[in-house]
């Protein structure tokens, strides 16, 4: 009999955990380097009020702002590895602590450098360029710091909002509290009367399934639970985007979208661009949810339709090892240096398999020297080989980065970050696709494709445009209590889904189990992301080894230019609605596809 039983973290094989003896030997190593932190401070004490007397000592300062950046990225990536291993042990919740204490008496004590290096004039900020050499590798992001200058404030202002950084983060620390840990939900029944745990967590598995009666039952359940706590998530909520305010008011400011944006160089009009290009292509997503209603055969079409698969599971037993395989020939197009690297990245424990008690759920990428780290939590089927794929989309992003770029630009904005991982999703489903002649497998696998757009590209920037009126709604003065909120959300779903639709109610209060909009303007970037790297893996195998040329110095340029131009330079202009709708239109062409293959 197979033993289903998840493992303690001690019983899990070495081999299928990520190496972090690569960034310190022991724990006692760990605490060796941090004791480091407070002679760091010492050290940036020592140069404050002097970052404007001289080129060499502005050139000092950076250099010692690189090494302090290296060595807290490194005790920051141990301490949180650790936690995320066994969120459960009490050792480890203590490491990512003391830590994170440390980082913020660094960051208080080093709040003098910003309105420093503001205060020196425009003439003799060129002077010190000239007069030493080495300062020009600054220049960019000397030129980031001083074009704030209209939002910097004094010295004594800026350690009080650093000081207040953990205050602000009240609404969102609440929220996340509140979500995962004291709300809980009834159980749920199926067709057959069986009873099934609804949380947070088994919702999609639950209205991802064939059971209508259990789907419905889960969401109404769900939602109807929210419901009943509706003016406490609002509170929230409102509690998130008035801090927002705050800063963007703090800063100077027009609105919490620039000031959002301005951190990352990426023009608010991509944001209205996206959304505007989205809302021209709505008859696709109509088309789909049509398509939908007919091949689940359903009188009607309900919220709690649209996670289960739409054709005949198809879904096979993929290992791990056959992933890491079959990801290898998906990103051969990639080239031979890339594919080197991957193979580099699988081998070499980067990656933290598998499930075991007490480990953190989902799947991420975390960058840094002297590599990355991703953490699975895999399953052998489809879904967590497309994980794979994408989690080592960021890893190489990051590898690249870090090869090629100073400290200084090693990191990239988030702007760019979901790129590189969603171009390997795009090649592995083309590569799939390609090498599949079983209809109803090709069907299954383009309505894996097909849910991408819809959760991705759709859904993602319907949760932008929610997200965007929320702020508005706080500038203009206004409160956002539980029935503005709900009705926003609830006319958005109308507009997104379409007259073939029934938009039940209770979705109008699915907007309190998103943490992403405790994000600041984040998610638009998983829509702007998706459309980007569909048109580069499209590229990629339409121009072949031009494109990659183009495509891996993307991967290595880091930060050292704004996104927009990072993305130019692979082949990609961002600053047009041209991509997205490019995107959308094979949306619509994947729709067609699917339709001929199940007449």
């Amino acid at each position: 009999m197979a033993d289903n039983r998840i493992p303690k973290r001690s019983e899990v094989a070495k081999e299928n955990t990520w190496a972090l003896e690569d960034l310190y030997a022991t724990d006692d190593k760990w605490f060796e380097a941090l004791a480091e932190v407070d002679k760091f401070c010492e050290r940036m004490q020592g140069f404050k009020g002097k970052l404007g007397e001289s080129a060499q000592s502005l050139l000092s300062y950076l250099r010692f702002d690189d090494e302090i950046t290296d060595k807290l990225e490194r005790l920051a990536n141990y301490a949180m590895r650790k936690n995320d291993e066994d969120t459960g042990n009490s050792k480890y919740v203590d490491m990512r602590g003391k830590f994170m204490g440390a980082y913020v008496k660094l960051n208080s004590v080093s709040a003098f450098a910003a309105p420093e290096i503001m205060a020196i004039s425009d003439e003799t900020i060129e002077g010190f360029y000239k007069s030493e050499p080495a300062l020009e590798l600054y220049r960019r992001a000397l030129t980031l710091v001083r074009r704030k200058k209209a939002h910097i404030l004094s010295e004594a202002e800026e350690r009080i909002l650093a000081a207040v950084g953990e205050v602000c983060e009240g609404p969102e620390t609440m929220a996340g509290v509140f979500r995962n840990a004291d709300l809980k939900y009834p159980d749920v029944t199926d067709s057959k009367g069986e009873s099934h745990q609804l949380t947070s967590g088994s919702y999609i598995s639950l209205v991802s399934g064939p059971d209508r009666v259990l789907r419905k039952n889960a969401f109404d359940t769900l939602y109807t639970t929210l419901m009943s706590w509706k003016n406490t998530s609002a509170a929230f909520l409102d509690g998130q985007m008035k801090q927002l305010k705050f800063y963007a008011d703090m800063r100077k400011y027009d609105s919490t979208i620039e000031a959002s944006l301005d951190r990352t160089e990426v023009p608010t009009e991509v944001y209205y661009n996206l959304i505007d290009a989205v809302h021209e292509k709505m008859p696709y997503m109509y088309k789909y949810t049509e398509l939908r209603k007919k091949l689940l055969g359903v009188d009607e079409l309900h919220m709690y339709d649209l996670y289960n698969p739409i054709v005949a599971d198809a879904d096979e037993t993929i290992t791990f090892e056959q992933a890491k395989e079959i990801v290898k020939k998906a990103l051969a197009p990639l080239g031979a240096d890339y594919i080197k690297n991957l193979t580099i990245g699988l081998e070499s424990r980067w990656i933290d398999v598998y499930e075991n008690e007490g480990k953190r759920s989902g799947a991420y990428s975390a960058g840094g020297r002297p590599h990355p780290y991703v953490l699975l939590n895999h399953k052998d089927n489809l879904d967590c080989m497309f994980t794979l794929a994408h989690e080592m989309g960021h890893a190489m992003h990051s590898f690249y980065s870090c090869q090629n770029q100073p400290t200084v630009y090693a990191e990239y904005v988030i702007f760019v970050a979901e790129v590189a991982s969603t171009c390997n999703e795009v090649l592995l489903m083309k590569y799939l696709l390609a090498n599949t002649t079983d209809k109803s497998k090709k069907a299954y696998l383009i309505n894996h494709f097909l849910e991408q757009y819809r959760t991705t590209l759709y859904r993602q920037t319907m949760f932008a445009e929610f997200e965007l009126e929320l702020n508005r709604m706080v500038e203009r003065g206004e409160a956002l209590t539980a029935d503005a909120l709900n009705q926003k959300y609830y006319d958005l779903n109308k507009l997104y889904y379409g007259d073939k639709m029934v938009v039940d109610d209770l979705i109008a209060v699915e907007w309190s189990r998103i943490p992403h909009f405790f994000y600041n303007y984040y998610v638009f970037q998983y829509a702007t992301g998706f459309s980007a790297a569909v048109a580069l893996a499209n590229r990629i195998l339409t121009l072949g080894e031009p494109a990659v040329k183009d495509y891996l110095k993307f991967l290595s340029s880091g930060g050292s230019a704004d996104p927009i131009s990072l993305l130019k330079i692979a082949g990609v202009d961002m600053s047009t609605p041209v991509p997205v709708k490019s995107a959308l239109d094979m949306f619509g062409e994947l729709i067609d596809e699917m339709g001929d293959l199940l007449k």
